[in-house]
């Protein structure tokens, strides 16, 4: 993990603190910051504007459409320093980190011209339509299918657990497109356009009464034909390349997160007088054992991908850290309720009913959860999406172990 950083990497940090300290409001990074409910509302229309002005969203594409052709270690420190100064980082998670470079990798440069704008300049919302309620961890037997009519593609079929489809501009969905292949074959990968009569979105409803995860429907939705990603029939490699993005998160920050949220567990273990606890303290140890693991497998990554190494426990790495990092995150926030106990019952949240930030949930304000709460219940999902823990495993044993193939039940 030789990972000293050159003189043009610390001078593109340089450049990025710099454009912060001149972009964010006085005072972010101190401690003790606060803002108005509509100075945060003013904040979050503004900002992607000035990522956009700056060069910042998707700064890693190449020049001609858009990005700043950032290396891979420039990207690292944007990254960084970004997190460092906990300033958000990105228009729209499904657009620039999945949807945009999965249509780089595989798009028509009609394609390219007519979806990478938007999704640079913050203005176009997408979601994922992968998921089905018969096809989730199997998800080569998805039964949705699109049949060509014309210059378009008739959509039939349902999706479940598609989060933010309520807000979303467009869908990237996976369609069964020639009955007569293999589930594996024969499916296509669809751009959609959501703000249509043929698309119905049902929310469903968390505890908290939030409604990020929707069921959609599609009923004779419409699709032009040109709007296929990577070829007819071609879907499910496009998609394992939209999955590895997803999964691909970033080397050196993505432990960031745990960290902040373990520091606000110790507090809460001090102000429950609970931290001299024994078995809270080996709980609480063990939970920052994990933190730094994820911190050196992100460096092991990054190494590897720098020096063009070929090291077969970084192969499926990727699902090693999802599988590690979701069950992690299940793990300590049954911890913090241990910890809480009675008092992490109590709904003293703030509800932000006209709030404007796409990364807070929106619950009812009846039931007002703090941003632990409502971290515990979203760590329930961790597990599932973007491949089970389960799937996951199966991918380490197989590709890293060298285990033999999961048997498949027999047929009845």
């Amino acid at each position: 993990m030789d990972l000293d950083y050159p003189v043009e990497a610390e001078e593109f940090r340089t450049e990025i603190r710099q454009w912060l300290d001149d972009n964010l409001p006085p005072g972010w990074t101190d401690d003790d910051f606060e803002m108005s409910d509509d100075d945060r509302q003013a904040f979050n229309r503004e900002w992607p504007k000035k990522l956009f002005s700056g060069g910042w969203i998707c700064a890693s594409w190449p020049t001609e459409y858009g990005g700043k052709g950032l290396s891979t270690l420039q990207s690292v420190v944007l990254n960084e320093e970004f997190a460092k100064a906990g300033a958000p980082m990105r228009g729209d998670f499904f657009g620039d980190t999945l949807v945009g470079p999965t249509i780089l990798q595989w798009g028509s440069e009609e394609q390219k011209k007519e979806f990478l704008p938007g999704i640079l300049r913050g203005e176009t919302r997408w979601c994922q339509g992968f998921s089905e309620p018969e096809a989730g961890s199997d998800l080569a037997a998805l039964q949705c299918k699109a049949e060509l009519d014309g210059d378009e593609w008739v959509i039939n079929g349902q999706k479940v657990w598609t989060t933010q489809a309520q807000h979303a501009d467009y869908v990237f969905l996976l369609a069964r497109t020639d009955q007569s292949e293999s589930k594996h074959a024969g499916i296509s990968y669809l751009l959609v356009p959501m703000d249509q009569p043929g698309v119905e979105v049902r929310p469903i409803h968390q505890v908290d009464g939030s409604g990020e995860f929707n069921e959609v429907f599609f009923s004779d939705a419409k699709c032009p034909k040109d709007n296929v990603v990577g070829g007819v029939n071609n879907g499910w490699k496009v998609a394992m390349t939209t999955l590895g993005f997803e999964r691909g998160t970033s080397a050196t920050t993505s432990h960031r997160r745990f960290e902040i949220e373990l520091d606000a567990i110790v507090d809460e273990a001090r102000s429950r007088d609970k931290i001299d606890d024994p078995v809270t303290r080996q709980e609480l140890m063990k939970a920052h054992t994990k933190v730094q693991i994820m911190r050196i497998n992100g460096l092991r990554s990054l190494s590897a991908n720098l020096n063009k190494k070929k090291d077969p426990g970084v192969s499926a790495l990727g699902a090693a850290n999802k599988m590690f990092w979701s069950e992690y995150h299940r793990d300590v926030m049954e911890l913090w309720t241990n910890i809480a106990g009675p008092h992490g019952q109590i709904l003293d949240g703030e509800f932000e009913e006209n709030s404007t930030n796409p990364n807070r949930r929106r619950g009812k304000s009846s039931y007002p959860v703090n941003a632990m709460q409502a971290a515990y219940f979203f760590s329930r999902s961790e597990t599932i999406w973007g491949g089970t823990a389960e799937i996951q495993r199966n991918i380490v044993g197989e590709r890293v172990l060298g285990l033999p193939k999961e048997p498949k039940p027999p047929k009845a």
